[in-house]
Formats: C-alpha cells, sequence, structure tokens
C-alpha cells in the first residue's frame, strides 16, 4: 500500500514545516488542523481528515468551534477519537478567548461593535447564552461575562446580578447579549420584557443599559437600532 502519512511528502508540503519556515498564517485550515490531529490512519493523512472534518461543518470554523468533544467523536471520521478530538475543541475555544480577549478594551460606538464581540462567542452555540458587558462613561469595556447558561428554548437573566456585577465593576452603562441558537433573531416578547425590567432596575443606580444585541446564524438584532430600547 502506497503511504499517505505526512512523512512520505515533499518537505514543502508537510504542515510542520511549512509553518517553520514560513508563518501561521501561510497554512490553509486543513493544515493547521493537520498540526493538531498530529497523525493519519493507514489510508489518509492528517491533512485528508483535516478536510473531511472541514467538509462536515461546510468548511466553517465557527460552527466547527461550536461542536463539543463528543459531538466532533459523533461524527465518526476514522482516525479522530476523543483525544484528538479535545485537542481540536480546546485550540479552537483558545482561537475565541483571543477574539474576544483582543477587544476587552474596545470603545463601543455602534451595535455592531457589539455583535462582532460577542459574535465568536456565542452565535453558534447550540444552547442558549447571555452575557453582559459592563462599560465605562467612555463607552470603553471594562468587563464582560457570561451571566446565565440555559437550555435549547432559552435561558433566564436576574437583573439584580447584572446591577450587582456592574456597582462590582464602577460601569456607568451596560450592554447586554444573548444568542438565539434558533437562529431566528427576532426578540420574543420575554426578550422585550426582561429587557425593560434590566433598563428600569439599572436607573436606580444612574446605569444605562445601552442595548440588547440578539446574535444567531443570521446576523444580529439590535433593540437600539430598532428604537426598543
Amino acid at each position: 500500500m502506497k503511504n499517505s502519512g505526512i512523512k512520505a511528502w515533499a518537505v514543502d508540503d508537510r504542515p510542520r514545516e511549512k509553518l517553520l519556515a514560513n508563518s501561521p498564517s501561510s497554512l490553509s485550515n486543513s493544515e493547521l488542523l493537520a498540526i493538531l490531529i498530529n497523525n493519519g490512519n493507514k489510508d489518509k493523512s492528517a491533512v485528508d481528515l483535516s478536510k473531511e472534518l472541514l467538509k462536515q461543518v461546510n468548511n466553517d470554523l465557527q460552527k466547527l468551534g461550536s461542536l463539543s468533544v463528543k459531538e466532533i467523536v459523533q461524527l465518526k471520521i476514522k482516525g479522530i477519537g476523543q483525544v484528538k478530538a479535545i485537542t481540536i475543541a480546546a485550540a479552537l475555544e483558545l482561537g475565541v478567548r483571543r477574539t474576544v480577549a483582543t477587544n476587552t478594551k474596545l470603545v463601543i460606538t455602534k451595535s455592531s461593535d457589539v455583535a462582532n464581540y460577542f459574535k465568536a462567542l456565542l452565535q453558534y452555540k447550540k444552547i442558549e447564552l447571555f452575557a453582559a458587558i459592563f462599560l465605562n462613561n467612555a463607552n470603553k469595556i471594562e468587563h464582560h461575562e457570561i451571566i446565565s447558561i440555559g437550555g435549547i428554548t432559552g435561558t433566564v437573566a436576574d437583573p439584580r446580578i447584572i446591577i450587582k456585577k456592574a456597582l462590582e465593576h464602577y460601569a456607568t452603562n451596560i450592554i447586554i447579549c444573548h444568542n438565539h441558537p434558533s437562529g431566528n433573531i427576532r426578540p420574543s416578547a420575554a426578550d422585550k420584557q426582561l429587557t425593560q425590567k434590566i433598563k428600569e432596575a439599572a436607573i436606580y443606580f444612574d446605569i444605562k443599559l445601552l442595548d440588547h444585541i440578539i446574535v444567531g446564524e443570521e446576523g444580529y438584532f439590535s433593540f437600539a437600532d430598532e428604537g426598543l430600547i
């Protein structure tokens, strides 16, 4: 049988050697994943397995990043078991955290700033998460936090917890954000009621609720842009 392992390839085609000779940005997504996968099976190289994995998620790294270790294993790609799935999930989670950390001191000027900030974190999650951004008087982000984690159909965020966190971080402005796993980004009646409760609670402490952003596969919805806040 012809050796399909990476070691049998020309040096220029090997992902690790290519990265060392050039830079991480010179590698394709499948080549970067191949480095994480490390080795293939008797029939396919690590790059082949990477391409097969990417094909399962329509070459969408965001969707791949939303998969749990169990879900990656359940794709039943021969050569990608639990250990490799753990490595992939951990690496992609680091990428998400790096994106969020890079924007930690971002100054918010419009709704798209918030949507972009949280899209990588929330957009493709299969359960609903509710997050809050705490800003200073210049609308610079001082802190962000996942406030609550729900199920497939919804989550409940306690306004008291949000206000407490805002006071802890000396925030003068708040932006709340959650995802809709269904993909539909239109707010529900419950979303509108919760927004009003948080807005009213914040007023007592001279804190302003600037916006409520809903993110999903279709994009995002801004309460402020739609005049609902």
